[in-house]
């Protein structure tokens, strides 16, 4: 399988899990705990996907979607925000400012790692 995937939340143990449970799936992983910190790693690393959390200091998980968005050199990473808000407006927003998907957290990890399967085999064919 492989790819590269980026983890960002700015809660240690969602990372922590998120990282351990990509991995087993055999994804190479680097996490980042902040919109900044993410964004800056999505420009120099390109990783194939970013698991983004909504919620986070400095530069929210809305902001670096549209940063990458806007990027066209960015245009092949795929995004994944995660949030503990589920309202439709909340994955509207994510959706019209280019999300791929959009999770609710909690998560069944099963269905999550079955998303990115999804969306990298998806781009890479």
């Amino acid at each position: 399988m492989g790819g590269e995937i980026l983890v960002v939340d700015d809660e240690p143990n969602i990372v922590l899990s998120l990282e351990f449970l990509m991995k087993k799936a055999g994804y190479n992983v680097t996490t980042a705990n902040n919109g900044v910190d993410a964004l800056n790693s999505i420009k120099q690393q390109r990783p194939d996907l970013v698991l983004l959390d909504v919620m986070m200091p400095q530069m929210d998980g809305y902001e670096v979607c549209q940063a990458v968005r806007g990027d066209p050199e960015l245009s092949s990473v795929r995004i994944i925000m995660l949030t503990a808000r589920g309202r439709d407006v909340e994955r509207d927003k994510g959706m019209a400012l280019g999300a791929d998907d959009y999770v609710t957290k909690p998560f069944a990890t099963q269905e999550l790692v079955e998303k990115v399967k999804s969306l990298l085999d998806r781009s890479s064919s």
